[in-house]
């Protein structure tokens, strides 16, 4: 009997620290740079933005997500037999962020290993879950995105400082007899890491380099709405659809311009868009899976629904996820 993998729960977390443009304006203001609201939202769609506290880690967020996401499943920690964590924001070079927040679920004996792909990291993480449960090395997995993007932002550079936020979504995805996840599409081409990267590392107990996000805005604009377009046919084409059979498109919550030119290549209207983006910005690896909850919870994704899910991310990565809900 051919395996498949479905999602039957979905969850997200925001920290309770909310940073709405005219805050983030004001405190910028205070440090003398200037910006203003309507510049953020022009070139942006961002509004606001959430930002953990500094004792709050990634797998923290990520536990929160968790729960809702298994509670929503009906399952415990202990059903799952699969832990993967895309996120680029880990609590400590190691364990795994997957492991610590395995040790938070009260999880014993799952396979657990994060995924580093920056913002494509959830798709990234969701494709490698539906490859092993395919194989039979899992029948059923926690999947998720986490960040503390806040850590490493550079609040003298306004042309990224105002883009980023905190916050997890993940999704428990099980064995099925009928076909969830249609297909998968990844790719990367390391030609560009200058583009999006944090340039620096710990070497002898000292930070070397530049432990700040730094970004190439113009060229990752460029790339990332050419490969999102790519990758979103290509997934299509490998599960024998077209953009027509497509009842969501769950983008990567990057930037509202790079979401409009995505859908107008694949001519699908806005109103088959999912957009969170105004509400947490961009928080990379969680942003699809905080998507995917909100579509989910507020009765707009519903079961047996095509849903197309794309991101793009530092490495360069991107790729494309299409499912049947």
């Amino acid at each position: 009997m051919k395996i498949y993998s479905r999602i039957t729960g979905t969850g997200s977390y925001l920290p309770p620290r909310r940073l709405s443009n005219a805050d983030l304006v004001k405190q910028l203001a205070d440090q003398g740079i200037e910006t203003t609201d309507e510049w953020i939202v022009e070139r942006t769609g961002i509004r606001a933005r959430h930002f953990a506290d500094m004792d709050v880690c990634s797998s923290d967020l990520a536990l929160q997500a968790s729960q809702r996401a298994l509670q929503a499943a009906g399952l415990d920690a202990q059903d799952i037999d699969l832990i993967i964590v895309g996120t680029s924001t880990p609590d400590m070079i190691f364990p795994s962020t997957a492991c610590i927040l395995q040790g938070k679920l009260g999880n014993q004996g799952a396979a657990a290993f994060d995924v580093q792909a920056v913002c494509s990291g959830f798709v990234f993480a969701l494709s490698i879950a539906d490859a092993m449960i395919r194989a039979g090395t899992a029948s059923k997995a926690l999947v998720v995105g986490a960040e503390v993007f806040s850590r490493i932002l550079d609040f003298k550079d306004r042309t990224t400082c105002v883009l980023f936020g905190d916050g997890a979504g993940a999704v428990v995805l099980q064995a099925s007899k009928t076909p969830g996840i249609l297909a998968t599409d990844l790719h990367a081409d390391g030609r560009h890491t200058k583009v999006l990267c944090v340039p620096g590392h710990v070497s002898g107990g000292q930070v070397l380099g530049d432990p700040l996000l730094r970004m190439d805005g113009q060229a990752v604009f460029k790339l990332a709405v050419g490969v999102l377009d790519e990758a979103a046919r290509a997934v299509l084409a490998k599960a024998d659809k077209t953009a027509a059979d497509v009842d969501w498109l769950i983008p990567h919550q990057a930037n509202i311009r790079i979401m409009q030119s995505t859908a107008k290549k694949l001519k699908l209207p806005m109103d088959k868009v999912i957009v969170t983006v105004d509400q947490h910005g961009n928080t990379s690896a969680a942003s699809v899976p905080l998507a995917l909850d909100a579509a989910v919870r507020s009765g707009r994704a519903l079961p047996g629904q095509t849903l197309l899910l794309e991101a793009v991310g530092g490495g360069f990565t991107w790729g494309a996820v299409l499912l049947k809900l």
